[in-house]
């Protein structure tokens, strides 16, 4: 136990918090930010490279200073990355491409249907039935509820 301690050295943080999400340090830069909802592969290569920082480098091995340059670069993600690689395009309220991250995704998403649900839309209304809303077949998939039918025998 004591060799693999070593190997990171005495100032290496096992755990690094960023966007509210606790992040592995062992991982690389590249890999570690996908932890965090609304981040894919493509986008932490393109944050790491935005704030400078080697994307193979360990977030445990990160000082505080290189730590608040990572976190403002996922704050302004909007604000350098192109409008295609943006995952809340042409906002229903706003009309602009925003791109969230961390819990502002389960929020919004929420919104969305109850904004949906409230104006009697179909989508809305499948929401509300739990019913498939893409139009997906209803016959023989997508069952809930009891099984009817033909049992195993015992």
């Amino acid at each position: 136990m004591a060799k693999k301690d070593e190997e990171f050295g005495e100032d290496f943080r096992y755990l690094v918090r960023m966007a509210n999400t606790d992040l592995d340090g062992k991982k690389s830069i590249a890999t570690g930010l996908t932890g965090i909802k609304g981040v894919n592969a493509r986008l932490s290569r393109v944050i790491a490279s935005h704030a400078k920082l080697e994307r193979r480098q360990r977030l445990g091995d990160l000082s505080d200073e290189e730590i608040d340059r990572l976190t403002r670069s996922l704050e302004a993600v909007a604000e350098y990355t192109p409008g295609w690689m943006r995952n809340r395009r042409l906002d229903p309220d706003t009309g602009d491409d925003a791109h969230l991250i961390g819990t502002e995704i389960d929020i919004t998403l929420r919104e969305d249907m109850n904004r949906l649900k409230k104006i009697r839309s179909w989508r809305g209304l499948r929401h509300e039935q739990n019913l498939p809303v893409r139009g997906q077949r209803t016959k023989s998939n997508g069952r809930t509820g009891m099984t009817v039918g033909v049992q195993r025998k015992k």
